[in-house]
């Protein structure tokens, strides 16, 4: 059986359009008409009818030659639009409500379990109907603009005015709505304490109200003037000028999701009308029909988007993900060596962590050996964790892996910020600089950790006269840290999203300190008249300088010491591997053993379980970091995936370039000595 041509099926969906009674019938019928028309069936003649869509061409063929059966389709279609009503399509679609992020991101979710009843008056439900997938939105996109200007003809001729009143209505009602969203968003407290000084009539958002009831006013008498579009323009101008500046302010002092949610919507409304102010002063047919096209594929665009969850996360949170990571960028600099000086400070440094480490690990194991409900232990895991890092953080020492979650903010902004060979080169040297340092941070760590563990237990042995751990406890050490008979390799991997989860937490509680101005609040707080000014000016400045460092390593240490705790609670199997926390328990416990430490290979598989860790704290927490930064700076996946390519060719190519540093150039051969 053959498939029949497109006409005949074209003349049975239109047929069952013009013949529908009630409204749900001819919308059940529009939709599935245009539905049949943007997939067609079989291919085009020329290279425009093939982008169009077969259907969709042989739609309009039939109906240009067949004025009979044009003028039933335009009769029912111009019953569909009387008895709908357009305002929502032009004021509501795509534009963020007032409820805020989560009061939406609520409904979103619940209207993915249980869809919302049918309203078959609002249009955009017949546009949402319409346009079910991305897909569909491109293939309208890409309608070449004879075939839209056939179509709009189509639609347009023979029906009069009155057929349009109802949606010219609309139109004007919806722009009226976006005008008054304008102004009363711009003038909330939250954005205006954030905007220069001025009178509330002298703010942009407040004058675009009152041009904009004027244009919609001459549109509705089906004109509009040239002078009050050019003012119309002029002051949208000026509220994009605003809106800058308040973004500006915001990233730098701290961003919150109602201010995000504020500019957001202010641009948003301010896209939507100015595409509408070029169709309403649109000259000729041809213009028309071409901004009418932008603004449908937009309109489509937007009731996509109006049910997606993952946009919605998205745009409430980009602002949020960029400062978070530049913090963490600014935090991770120290991390960085980028001179034999500054390397060899790295390897200090480590070194130092790695001691203090030894003192971590061996308070581990004396906790590990209590008889503690889950929560006392994860309690205190957390707190033995938290106080080790602190100290490294106020002496300046380095932990291992904690590096790749904070210094992949600025090879991201680097992508971002440059473009061609400069950027390659640019990606190439910075990401050396990040390798070594992180190769010499855990070479410190897990040297002296070892080393330091080892001559804490023979210490331990010669004041106590028995080993730290008993045999059948280093054993289990043994037997934890082994890739082959634990889960090492899922812990080590979960360790990694531990680390890039704890540089989020730093971030995200900078710019909470940043936006409630709480260094200032602390320095004026009136315990001052008590403890002294002067200290209590120094605590809110330690507090700027240092909040997402104490966040980090709070969060980090807790985190550690919970998970086992929480999975051990639900009994889901849930541990941590961090490669020097866990180097010093396989120090200790390989010391404990004496001379029975290398039987029956499971000394080598904990030191295999150890290089795990590393690669795995090392690559998972880098990767996340990158994927964050990438969404913060809206770097597309080819961008990330050119920049792994040039990181692979660079350490192929020059492998040593990655273990340590060029020699430092003398005074006299530097560039500004050059140019001197």
């Amino acid at each position: 059986m053959h498939a029949e041509p497109p006409p005949v099926e074209a003349f049975r969906q239109l047929e069952r359009f013009v013949s529908a009674a009630a409204l749900s019938d001819r919308l059940d019928a529009f939709a599935a008409l245009a539905r049949w028309a943007g997939r067609g069936s079989v291919a085009g003649d020329s290279e425009a009818a093939g982008r169009a869509g077969p259907g969709l061409v042989a739609l309009i063929e039939l109906l240009e030659s067949d004025p009979g059966l044009l003028r039933r389709y335009r009769s029912a279609f111009a019953a569909l639009l009387a008895e709908t009503d357009g305002t929502n399509v032009f004021a509501h679609a795509g534009i963020p409500s007032e409820r805020g992020t989560f009061a939406e991101l609520s409904e979103r979710l619940m209207n993915h379990v249980l869809p919302r009843p049918r309203d078959d008056r609002d249009l955009a439900t017949l546009l949402r109907r319409l346009f079910r997938s991305p897909e569909a939105v491109e293939r309208f996109a890409a309608l070449p603009s004879a075939t839209f200007r056939r179509l709009v003809a189509v639609h347009a001729g023979g029906g009069g005015e009155a057929v349009w009143a109802g949606l010219r209505r609309s139109f004007a009602d919806g722009f009226r709505l976006l005008a008054t969203w304008t102004a009363s968003q711009g003038l909330t407290p939250k954005l205006r304490k954030r905007s220069r000084p001025a009178a509330v009539t002298e703010s942009p958002f407040y004058r675009i109200g009152t041009i904009s009831e004027a244009l919609a006013t001459q549109w509705t008498a089906n004109g509009v003037r040239a002078d009050t579009v050019e003012s119309w323009r002029q002051e949208c101008d000026r509220c994009r000028a605003e809106m800058s500046g308040i973004h500006t302010r915001v990233e730098r002092e701290g961003v919150s999701l109602h201010v995000v949610h504020g500019l957001e919507m202010l641009e948003r409304c301010l896209v939507r009308m100015e595409a509408m102010v070029d169709l309403m002063a649109a000259k000729e047919e041809a213009e028309a029909a071409d901004v009418l096209h932008r603004l449908l594929a937009t309109l489509a665009v937007s009731v996509q988007a109006d049910r997606s969850v993952r946009h919605l996360l998205w745009w409430s949170t980009h602002v949020l993900q960029r400062r978070i990571v530049e913090r963490s960028g600014r935090t991770g600099e120290h991390y960085v060596a980028n001179t034999r000086a500054e390397y060899r400070h790295m390897w200090m440094a480590a070194a130092g962590g790695g001691l203090l480490t030894v003192a971590t690990a061996a308070l581990k194991t004396q906790i590990s050996a209590s008889a503690a409900s889950d929560f006392v232990l994860g309690v205190l895991y957390g707190l033995n964790y938290a106080v080790s890092f602190l100290l490294m953080q106020r002496f300046g020492l380095v932990l291992a892996t904690k590096q790749p979650a904070m210094t992949a903010a600025a090879l991201a902004s680097i992508v971002r910020d440059r473009s061609g060979q400069e950027r390659a080169d640019e990606i190439t040297e910075y990401a050396a600089r990040i390798v070594r340092s992180q190769l010499a941070a855990v070479a410190g760590n897990v040297l002296v950790v070892a080393l330091g563990a080892v001559g804490f237990v023979h210490l331990w042995s010669l004041v106590r006269s028995t080993p730290f751990l008993s045999q059948a406890e280093a054993a289990a050490v043994y037997a934890a840290l082994s890739p082959v008979n634990s889960g090492t390799v899922f812990y080590a991997a979960l360790t990694g999203v531990i680390l890039w989860l704890a540089s989020v937490a730093g971030g995200w509680f900078d710019n909470f300190c940043a936006y409630h101005r709480l260094p200032h609040a602390l320095a004026e707080h009136p315990a001052g008249r008590r403890l002294g000014s002067e200290r209590m000016a120094r605590w809110g400045e330690a507090l700027s300088n240092n909040a997402a460092g104490w966040a980090t390593n709070i969060s980090l240490g807790f985190m550690l010491g919970m998970t086992p705790a929480i999975g051990h609670f639900l009994g889901v199997p849930l541990d941590v591997r961090h490669v020097t926390l866990n180097s010093g328990v396989l120090g200790i416990a390989t010391a404990s053993l004496g001379t029975g430490w290398f039987g029956d290979g499971m000394f080598v598989r904990g030191v295999v379980g150890v290089v795990v860790m590393f690669v795995l704290n090392l690559s998972v927490s880098f990767l996340l970091a990158l994927v964050t930064a990438a969404r913060a700076y809206q770097l597309p996946a080819s961008g990330v995936a050119m920049l792994l390519r040039t990181l692979y060719r660079r350490f192929v190519t020059a492998p040593r370039d990655f273990l340590v540093p060029p020699r430092d150039r003398p005074a006299q051969e530097s560039p500004e000595a050059d140019r001197s």
